[in-house]
């Protein structure tokens, strides 16, 4: 029997009723859910059945034009991207989405940022990050030192040097962790122009749990006010 993972922003997706629907890509067509056949239909039930969201995310069908490329991003999600590593979760997310917000991405700066506030991310962390104020008392200084790094990588990587790598080094952040930053801010580049030149849009998950999460605060206090 196929192991299924557990993602807490699928599962929260996967139990919202009222959650946001997919647009398709204003540039270029994608193969949807209800038009694969073949090996591309067998991979698109795989990622709902192993990841446990209701809906193949519209990054994943960019890549279905060639299956095993698609394969390739799947389980590149799995392995790295959607899990601790050297990295923890938390951390990577930061890095993804200081690299979609820099780039401008809104597809991947909206689906990280929900990512990151699911996986314990403060809200002030999140302004800071999306407002580029790395400096901020919200982020530790290892995190400052390290979104600085990410952020120049996506800038400008042909200008790094071992004084920046020192740095890292110096802030407490292990070589193996110092290179899964740069894969992972690397990737979101990648993944940040291939959202952005099909066209997709925010999917408006952010705003959806923010909004989600306001409402079941106040009807909690509503019901801890309301007598026995």
């Amino acid at each position: 029997m196929e192991a299924h993972l557990a993602f807490p922003e699928y599962e929260k997706i996967a139990r919202s009723v009222h959650r946001p629907q997919p647009s398709a890509p204003a540039n270029l067509q994608v193969i949807e859910e209800s038009e694969a056949r073949g090996e591309v239909a067998a991979l698109y039930q795989h990622f709902r059945t192993h990841f446990g969201r209701p809906d193949v995310p519209g990054i994943l069908k960019c890549f279905a034009t060639h299956p095993p490329l698609l394969q390739h991003m799947m389980d590149l999600s799995e392995s790295l991207i959607f899990g601790d590593g050297h990295l923890t979760r938390r951390h990577k997310e930061m890095i993804a989405t200081l690299v979609s917000v820099e780039n401008d991405c809104p597809y991947c700066a909206d689906s990280h940022a929900f990512f990151f506030r699911m996986h314990d991310g403060s809200a002030e962390a999140l302004c800071a990050i999306k407002e580029s104020q790395l400096e901020s008392p919200s982020l530790t200084h290892p995190e400052q030192a390290l979104l600085v790094f990410a952020r120049k990588v996506n800038r400008s990587s042909g200008e790094i040097r071992r004084p920046d790598i020192e740095k890292l080094r110096n802030a407490g952040w292990n070589d193996a962790q110092i290179a899964e930053a740069i894969h992972i801010a690397a990737l979101f580049s990648t993944f940040n122009r291939v959202a952005n030149a099909f066209g997709l849009e925010s999917q408006g998950l952010l705003d959806h749990n923010e909004n989600e999460s306001g409402t079941l605060r106040s009807q909690k206090v509503i019901n801890e006010r309301s007598p026995v």
